[in-house]
């Protein structure tokens, strides 16, 4: 199961904000019962109709099962934390969430 999240920052955030979300999202990627997690920018890649740069971060985050990522949406201290300490800093927040097809 694949947990994907795209961030739009506040355009006025400071440095040592912008350095706090990073950091605390850095320790979402480091949960141990992850099978991999992975943080990004926008790529530089071509413009395109469907290419979306317009975002600031993603978060990808793949669980074992859905047990794991129903663990990490209402249990996890990390994930808690980062929603708490972060919540002011982003205008917008997209979440897709995937499934194997086999």
């Amino acid at each position: 199961m694949l947990h994907n999240v795209y961030f739009w920052l506040k355009s006025d955030l400071n440095p040592e904000q912008r350095n706090t979300f990073e950091g605390e999202l850095i320790k979402l990627k480091e949960i141990p019962y992850l099978v991999h997690g992975f943080i990004g920018k926008p790529a530089k890649t071509e413009e395109r109709p469907v290419t979306d740069h317009s975002f600031n971060y993603s978060l990808t985050l793949h669980f074992k099962n859905m047990e794991d990522h129903d663990h990490y949406q209402k249990d996890c201290e990390h994930h808690l934390r980062f929603i708490n300490t972060c919540k002011s800093f982003w205008d917008r927040v997209v979440v897709y969430d995937s499934s194997p097809v086999h």
